[in-house]
């Protein structure tokens, strides 16, 4: 029986675990905005924070990864805890969202590198990476009865794309591991704040069907 290879280190742990709490605190404060419970806090932030990367865990036929680490579940309670004792207006605005630039590119790169590293495709690879940096808020904002980030012309997804794509293809072109994670969060990175500066959007589909 062959054993699955480890996952290259792309990205520091410690990032890792700063972009989930980073997800968990865009949906701890979802529920803060709707004016929920503590315990449906918790359960946002949960979700949103490990959502992503649990999809693409059982898509791969592993084991969600926040079951194995004992920080994550803590460090997401903790999150929950201090956006319960916390005005919400701490958390909005401008910083919110650079920092979930920053997890949704560093994600969509890890979930590419650990989908390479047990044995996916290239382009499912890629899809897996767009996955584990999405899926969390897009289900969040379907529990949460708002519009999803999937339905929106921002470019958000797209970012993920890019980041997954181009670390996908630096590997399959033999580059380095780490030097070609970083450069490929940082585009994705560079992507989405450019998005949210000067309000890049996709064009919607507007093509009218002719009447016979």
């Amino acid at each position: 029986m062959t054993t699955a290879a480890a996952v290259p280190p792309v990205l520091p742990p410690l990032l890792d675990l700063a972009g989930t709490a980073v997800f968990a605190l865009s949906g701890a404060l979802v529920a803060a905005r709707l004016k929920q419970t503590f315990v449906t806090m918790a359960f946002f932030a949960l979700l949103t924070g490990v959502g992503g990367g649990s999809v693409r865990d059982v898509l791969i036929g592993v084991p969600a990864f926040w079951l194995r680490d004992p920080w994550v579940a803590a460090m997401i309670l903790a999150i929950a805890l201090m956006a319960w004792f916390t005005p919400r207006r701490w958390w909005e605005g401008q910083l919110l969202e650079w920092a979930d630039a920053a997890g949704l590119a560093s994600f969509a790169v890890l979930g590419a590198a650990k989908a390479l590293a047990f044995g996916v495709a290239p382009l499912p690879a890629m899809v897996l990476g767009v996955i584990t940096g999405c899926v969390g808020g897009i289900i969040r904002d379907i529990i949460a009865g708002v519009p999803s980030v999937l339905m929106r012309p921002e470019l958000y997804v797209t970012a993920a794309a890019l980041a997954a794509t181009l670390y996908t293809l630096g590997v399959m072109a033999g580059l380095p591991h780490g030097i070609t994670g970083v450069v490929a969060a940082l585009a994705g990175f560079a992507l989405r704040g450019a998005a949210m500066i000067w309000h890049i959007e996709l064009p919607g589909y507007s093509r009218e069907r002719k009447k016979s």
